[in-house]
């Protein structure tokens, strides 16, 4: 019976192991043969695609050919995520570090159930604290084309979506250290604030960059929170007061009035293979993050 029981656990991890892995690959096979049919089906250049800057996917009197520029809402992801993970990055560095190495036990009780609310509040509560704050804020006194919409405002709630991940991260990457490290540091006659910006800082860094890349890869991701603040304005923005539209913004805006098939549900695909492809290459970048660190 023993031997009946093993085999049974074993079966189903099997079965379990084996669906995960048709379902990830039923997944990126349909949305590769859908995002690969704008060029391939519709005869749209990939060079027109990632470079162009109009939008008209539908043709109209005046315009005879379809347009699908997705510059701008690939420059608007880009320039988003960038400028919240630069604002996200230090502050959760040094909470990470206030936490491990200065913060008392009860100080670490309080800020470490703070940090899980953070990550546990809905994105849709971001975007709607944002759009009666932040926007207001925003357009009262800075203005701007956007009337407050803009890529301040953004970046802004995207940096604070993304601080519980890059914190969380950080902080288990400064926990692993050995402890003989810093005693070392000490008895060698340094600070405390020597030992974390000399040692501990430089020590954990594999472990500090995943954890921003990890940021970055969830700040791509965010559709809802974001959507509801930018403006969702189709142009390279000049400035971060100007409104601007996103990858992920476009696809939740414009997948119900499409029709399966059609240019236009064909061009939102290509946004979700090239979403794909980013994912991609941070999950690459991060696992070359951890092996550089594991050989170090």
């Amino acid at each position: 019976m023993r031997r009946y029981g093993d085999t049974m656990i074993k079966a189903v991890a099997f079965v379990s192991a084996a669906l995960v892995v048709f379902i990830t690959a039923s997944l990126i096979y349909f949305i590769v043969s859908k995002g690969l049919a704008t060029f391939f089906t519709n005869g749209i250049s990939i060079k027109d695609f990632l470079t162009g800057t109009r939008w008209s996917p539908e043709p109209t009197s005046e315009q005879a050919t379809p347009l699908v520029g997705s510059l701008p809402l690939i420059s608007g992801s880009v320039i988003i995520s960038l400028l919240a993970v630069c604002v996200s990055t230090p502050l959760s560095i040094i909470v990470a570090v206030f936490i491990t190495e200065i913060a008392p036990a009860w100080g670490r009780k309080f800020i470490q159930p703070t940090i899980e609310l953070l990550a546990g509040i809905p994105s849709v509560v971001y975007g709607f604290i944002g759009i009666s704050v932040l926007v207001p804020f925003i357009r009262n006194n800075f203005g701007g084309q956007g009337q407050g919409f803009s890529i301040l405002a953004g970046f802004l709630v995207l940096s604070v979506m993304i601080l519980p991940t890059i914190i969380s991260v950080s902080t288990e990457s400064l926990r692993a250290l050995p402890e003989e490290w810093k005693h070392a540091s000490y008895a060698l006659g340094s600070t405390r604030w020597q030992t974390i910006r000399m040692m501990i800082i430089p020590a954990a860094r594999s472990g500090i960059i995943t954890a921003v890349v990890l940021g970055l890869a969830r700040a791509f991701g965010e559709a809802l929170a974001v959507q509801m603040v930018i403006g969702n304005v189709r142009q390279i923005p000049t400035s971060i007061l100007d409104p601007v539209i996103t990858l992920t913004s476009a696809i939740t805006m414009d997948m119900g009035y499409t029709v399966m098939g059609s240019l236009w549900n064909n061009a939102l695909w290509s946004m979700a293979l090239i979403l794909l492809l980013i994912s991609f290459f941070f999950i690459v970048s991060i696992r070359m993050i951890g092996r550089r660190g594991s050989l170090r």
